[in-house]
């Protein structure tokens, strides 16, 4: 599996390999992702606050628009359709009634979960159908990065 497109090659074949590899799986996992949030009706940044938010106890409105890279205004409208798919809710924080925090809902984490179980199976699918090499050259990525 070798997709460079340019003649630009690093010192380290596997970092050349590792970075072939996670561009293909992430054209294929976009793919697939894609079509399933578009039966749940999300964009892809309302997934990836959903994401960021099943790993956090709650987040203020600042945070999600320093996290998106968004405006307020923007992270705003992120959030309002979210809670219009009931995936999150918004509360005033209990030490400043002026601070709204957002909370992912049981059904956010649920659709989280989904989509999680989904990219996981499409990487393994593509695993199953990884060489030698390819699959030494994820092992020692596992390794470097703690896997």
């Amino acid at each position: 599996m070798n997709y460079s497109t340019t003649n630009t090659k690093t010192e380290n074949p596997d970092a050349e390999r590792l970075a072939d590899f996670i561009l293909f799986t992430q054209r294929s996992c976009i793919l697939n992702l894609s079509t399933e949030l578009n039966k749940e009706k999300l964009s892809f940044p309302q997934f990836f606050l959903l994401a960021y938010l099943s790993s956090e106890e709650f987040l203020a409105m600042s945070d999600i628009a320093h996290k998106m890279g968004h405006s307020t205004a923007a992270a705003t409208g992120l959030v309002d359709r979210l809670e219009k798919l009931n995936f999150v809710e918004r509360k005033q924080a209990a030490d400043d009634r002026r601070k709204i925090i957002v909370r992912i809902t049981d059904v956010g984490v649920k659709m989280v979960a989904k989509m999680r179980k989904e990219i996981a199976s499409n990487i393994s699918t593509l695993m199953t159908d990884m060489d030698t090499e390819e699959a030494e050259t994820i092992e020692g990525a596992k390794r470097v990065l703690d896997f």
